[in-house]
């Protein structure tokens, strides 16, 4: 158990050092003023310096647009990323409704979340946290101990993503997309978005178990066993690796349920 929270404690860490050095950056991109690229209050000060002809009385009346609280809002809008950077593709908006997902549909995006370019980089931070540890010490030290760090955890995270993200929610009619909650109280969305981990839609859009999670997750560390030295290979070592998975992927809900408020009240970043 010791071990297990040591790992999942390193990975979080990992992964908010992620978030704050993406924080950092897109903070950095700002302008002169300190607004973010697309905050439409940056667009409203560079048309104001702007000088141009005055328009007609009759035709700034009929170009004003109708006044609508809800234009330009952010709220309960999920984007394909965040901060620009991590992959957000599987998250579904606030009372958006959508159809069903096919086949082909769940193993692009899967395929999409596998390989996309900045899993290499949380897969390389991973690596060299662990390697730091000496997590695995049949593995050694220096780059070649590190290459084997990099693509065991790779191989990790490539196969869980395929397994509960496409194999079993295809196989069983599941969907695996995250959907929003986005209001009421912060325990309460707290708890709704850890309690995606036993519960999902099918795609009739029914809740039920979530299979593909739990079960796909376990799967994931089975198939482990077969490029893991002898010794990580005991129902420990592959217990510790299931939990681990499904403690991730918790956090991640977690994150998702709370991004659109971050998003409409810091970046204003729009798809």
């Amino acid at each position: 158990m010791r071990i297990l929270l040591l790992s999942l404690a390193r990975r979080w860490l990992v992964l908010l050092a992620l978030t704050g050095l993406l924080t950092a950056c897109a903070f950095a991109q700002s302008d002169d003023n300190g607004a973010l690229p697309d905050d439409p209050s940056s667009a409203f000060s560079q048309s104001a310096n702007t000088p141009s002809a005055p328009a007609p009385a009759s035709q700034s009346q009929q170009a004003a647009p109708k006044s609508d609280p809800q234009n330009g809002s952010l709220e309960g809008k999920q984007t394909k990323r965040i901060l620009g950077i991590v992959p957000n593709f599987r998250s579904v908006s606030v009372d958006e409704k959508l159809p069903p997902e096919s086949i082909k549909d769940k193993f692009k995006e899967s395929s999409e979340d596998a390989f996309d370019y900045s899993d290499f980089i949380f897969v390389a931070l991973l690596s060299g946290v662990a390697q730091a540890e000496g997590s695995y010490p049949e593995f050694h030290q220096g780059m070649v101990g590190y290459g084997r760090y990099y693509w065991h955890s790779l191989a990790d995270q490539v196969d869980e993503d395929y397994q509960v993200e496409f194999i079993f929610p295809a196989a069983l009619h599941q969907d695996s997309r995250y959907y929003t909650l986005g209001h009421g109280g912060f325990p309460k969305r707290i708890f709704y978005a850890f309690s995606r981990i036993a519960v999902t839609r099918t795609d009739r859009g029914n809740e039920t178990f979530n299979t593909s999670e739990v079960v796909g997750a376990g799967a994931a560390a089975g198939i482990s066993d077969l490029y893991y030295p002898s010794r990580e290979r005991t129902w420990t070592k592959t217990g510790q690796r299931w939990v681990l998975n499904v403690g991730l992927d918790g956090a991640t809900f977690m994150f998702k349920e709370f991004w659109p408020d971050l998003n409409n009240k810091f970046f204003h970043q729009k798809d």
